[in-house]
């Protein structure tokens, strides 16, 4: 499987950046699909009302599915690589 990396960076509330990459089926050209994977996240971290659009998030490159993110993909469609800030 193809997947698409969306590198993004948002201002958490406290006024660090949190620096993750969005990993979806490479098949997944709608930007609004990947930003609400990034809205569901950011809930997740306790970081909901951030904003996500293109201005915090782009499409970066495709590459071959790693093992270790296939299974969050088939269950919730994307997968979150945690980079910097992300606790």
């Amino acid at each position: 499987m193809q997947v698409a990396v969306w590198d993004t960076y948002v201002t958490k509330k406290d006024g660090s950046i949190m620096h993750f990459d969005i990993i979806a089926p490479s098949e997944i050209k709608d930007g609004n699909i990947i930003y609400d994977y990034g809205l569901e996240y950011l809930r997740e971290k306790g970081q909901e009302n951030q904003p996500l659009t293109a201005n915090e998030c782009n499409f970066c490159h495709v590459e071959s599915v790693r093992p270790q993110w296939a299974e969050s993909i088939e269950r919730k469609g994307y997968f979150i690589l945690e980079m910097e800030n992300c606790s």
